[in-house]
């Protein structure tokens, strides 16, 4: 009997987090999740065989001591979902903050990436994934939602970002996946969205599956289609 698959997902107390953890338990994965608030996951505990960690991303030294928990431990997928939308208003003359659009890339950009330069040695060698929540707004050859401006260039910035770190991998040869998990009903999403969760998510696992062993950086969206950079 072959051992089940491991995977480590970063953000799962509701939404597409969430959704993730279902479907890699309902394929006989075995699931570690982390979440900002324990006391919010009720969700998440209510799902039984998940194990729960406290972690707040943007947090370096809580990603440190998450690292240092889990340490010796090997992971088939490593999947950063946490990120948020930012500022209400997004247009250049919106108002929006110094501190507000700092926040915005840090946690979008910058700390997904930080995460990953600290677990990419647990990820298992040769057929391991690491897979970011990114967003087909990240792409800058396809405009669109301008109303949206400042979470769209957050994106970009995550899919940079993930270029460069799989540049400095060198000859360590990893499968990284920048996903789109489509317009999504979620908190972020809206009741107005195209597709639900569970469609995702499913979508997102077979992407997963698909690409193992493989190799290189690929940005596509959770039916397998390439978007472009």
């Amino acid at each position: 009997m072959s051992t089940a698959k491991t995977a480590l997902i970063i953000g799962a107390s509701r939404g597409l987090g969430l959704g993730l953890v279902k479907t890699l338990l309902a394929d006989g994965w075995q699931v570690t999740a982390t979440v900002r608030n324990p006391q919010n996951a009720d969700a998440l505990k209510a799902l039984g065989k998940v194990r729960i960690e406290k972690l707040d991303m943007d947090d370096q030294q809580a990603v440190i001591a998450l690292n240092q928990q889990l340490k010796g431990e090997v992971f088939d997928l490593l999947f950063v979902n946490a990120g948020v939308k930012g500022p209400e208003v997004q247009t250049p003359n919106g108002g929006a903050t110094l501190a507000e659009v700092g926040q915005l890339f840090f946690t979008n950009a910058v700390a997904p990436i930080n995460l990953a330069q600290r677990f990419v040695g647990q990820i298992r060698p040769g057929t391991g994934v690491l897979a970011f929540m990114s967003s087909v707004l990240g792409s800058v050859t396809m405009p669109d939602a301008p109303e949206l401006a400042l979470y769209k260039a957050s994106k970009a910035a995550l899919n940079s970002m993930t270029n460069s770190f799989v540049m400095q991998l060198g000859e360590q040869t990893l499968t990284v996946l920048s996903l789109h998990p489509g317009w999504v009903k979620t908190d972020m999403g809206g009741e107005g969205a195209d597709i639900d969760v569970e469609t995702s998510t499913r979508g997102l696992v077979d992407q997963v599956n698909a690409y193992v062993g493989k190799g290189g950086h690929h940005f596509i969206n959770y039916r397998g289609e390439t978007i472009p950079w």
